[in-house]
């Protein structure tokens, strides 16, 4: 999650990316995100076991924010809010 393009990010493992993302955009979880505005879903990954997803969270907390920012600008290069992707993947897949 991101502030902005460059901004603040913010590095966090969920069982729902979903309600959580909609947590950060509603501000509804008092704490960092909520201060420094972290509402963009910039880039995320997808892992069937939460003890990958632990373990993949814990690693990219140690990255560098340099690091981070070649990730993010790997897979989404102009920091678009991948939100509305992810809810008509998630809903597309249901149908």
């Amino acid at each position: 999650m991101a502030s902005q393009r460059n901004g603040t990010l913010y590095v966090g493992v969920t069982n729902n990316l979903i309600r959580r993302v909609l947590e950060h955009k509603n501000k509804t979880i008092a704490g960092f995100t909520q201060k420094y505005n972290v509402d963009k879903l910039v880039y995320f990954e997808i892992y069937a076991k939460s003890g990958q997803a632990i373990y993949r969270e814990k690693c990219l907390k140690d990255w560098s924010r340099a690091w981070k920012v070649r990730l993010i600008e790997e897979k989404n290069p102009e920091w678009h809010d991948l939100f509305r992707d992810l809810f008509k993947m998630y809903f597309l897949k249901s149908e």
